[in-house]
């Protein structure tokens, strides 16, 4: 397959238009396409439509095909293990894969403490065992959460759930006793400042709620994105995690952190929370862990896990082939693409360096590694976000053979497989320059 784009028909094709005329009408409404993309196959860092468009993916899947569309070596661990054992349950029969998966991860786990692994099959249900692991160790039963977080769709997870209204409508009552915070965000800070003093007053608001509120002898877990993803690819300050480590074990609080999009080496590191050198007591993640495959995992102190035979299980958690997916993916983040998205993510960020002198509607460029976000603004000095020249650019850069999305009311995110090259990154920076310039006319 091509290795930059190649748009051959008018978008969406014939044979998409086809496709799209049969999922309006069988499949759910509830899901969201920001532009008619329809899948044939993909390779590497690019995906080819049903006529034959072939696109540069600086989505990943949503930041999912860590290792890539269709990674050889990870194609052949799937096909080797499915040719030998599809499916064993894991809640009832053992199988060596299951055993070695759960070893490695607790071997790359942040914190020096020994680890144990819950296997489901998404992040969704890997933040649901988080949250009933944290009330059954701690038998307290309150969460504090941030708002603009996103934990996932299930009620428990929903109920931590503070990205867009739309999400939770219709669908109350949700968990009750969950509390919802402001995350510390350096470039909309809710209380005026910058990101010298964001993360104190974030974490003196959970202190303050404490003592009005919420008795902190309640509160089972604190749950937060080191790096919130569909909040905006929002990085706090320093210091912030560090804080909230403290606040936690004053109190005997559990501090959850969801790594489900910033985590298995995104930002150039494996787990986004490294940067911060901050350890939790329970690590979710999903996503990139098996290079498109559904595996989500919640990693926590062995101490912690301590729940009994029976208390939470899952039927395909941990299924043969996704452990074989995942044993492979880990071995090549750790041998190359980890490394490489810590030195593609720093030439992005220098490339788009000077695009807030370039273009008025840039407000912010942030980002970590292979998680970079660009916040549109209508205005540089008001900074009132840009939601409608979003979606132009997205739009135009879908018809200029560019997948990305949005987060955030107004940020347009950067979250290619971490084997993108630099000729790649070239390609898409130069549409998106045009796309962005286009917009502000």
């Amino acid at each position: 397959m091509e290795r930059l784009p190649q748009i051959k028909t008018s978008l969406p094709g014939p044979e998409a238009q086809r496709t799209l005329a049969l999922d309006r009408q069988f499949v759910s409404p509830s899901y969201t396409r920001d532009y008619p993309l329809v899948a044939r196959r993909g390779e590497g860092m690019m995906v080819e439509d049903v006529d034959g468009n072939v696109f540069l993916d600086f989505s990943a899947g949503i930041a999912v095909v860590s290792t890539g569309h269709c990674h050889p070596d990870v194609v052949r661990a799937i096909q080797r293990q499915a040719a030998t054992l599809i499916h064993m349950s894991g809640t009832d029969f053992y199988y060596p894969l299951l055993a070695q998966l759960a070893e490695k991860l607790a071997q790359i786990a942040p914190g020096n403490s020994p680890k144990r692994v819950y296997f489901g099959n998404s992040g969704t249900e890997a933040m649901e065992a988080a949250m009933k692991l944290a009330r059954y160790h701690t038998r307290r039963h309150r969460f504090v959460a941030f708002l603009n977080s996103f934990h996932g769709r299930t009620f428990g997870a929903l109920s931590l759930t503070a990205s867009k209204a739309v999400q939770r409508n219709g669908f109350g009552p949700l968990l009750p006793g969950v509390s919802h915070v402001p995350y510390p965000n350096p470039y909309r800070c809710v209380f005026g400042h910058g990101a010298g003093e964001c993360h104190c007053d974030s974490v003196n608001y959970i202190e303050k709620l404490f003592k009005t509120a919420v008795p902190p002898e309640e509160v089972a877990a604190i749950v937060v994105e080191p790096i919130q993803g569909e909040g905006g690819y929002v990085i706090p300050p320093r210091n912030f995690l560090a804080r909230l480590r403290e606040l936690a074990d004053k109190h005997g609080i559990l501090l959850i952190f969801d790594e489900v999009q910033c985590g298995m080496g995104r930002t150039g590191k494996m787990w986004a929370c490294n940067h911060f050198d901050v350890a939790p007591d329970i690590l979710v993640t999903a996503k990139g862990i098996a290079s498109g495959l559904p595996l989500g995992v919640t990693i926590a102190r062995a101490d912690v896990m301590n729940w009994r035979p029976g208390a939470h299980a899952s039927t395909f958690g941990g299924n043969p082939v996704a452990c074989a997916a995942a044993m492979e993916t880990i071995r090549l983040l750790e041998e190359k693409y980890i490394a490489n998205a810590a030195k593609m993510g720093e030439y992005i960020l220098g490339r788009i360096a000077n695009w807030r002198e370039k273009h008025p509607i840039v407000g912010d460029i942030r980002g970590l590694g292979l998680m970079v976000g660009i916040e549109l603004v209508k205005n540089q000095q008001t900074r009132e976000p840009n939601p409608e020249a979003r979606k132009k650019i997205i739009q135009r850069a879908f018809e200029q053979g560019v997948l990305v999305l949005g987060c955030g009311e107004s940020t347009v995110r950067f979250m290619p497989p971490l084997v993108v090259e630099e000729d790649q990154i070239d390609f898409a920076l130069g549409v998106l320059d045009r796309c962005i310039s286009e917009a502000e006319r």
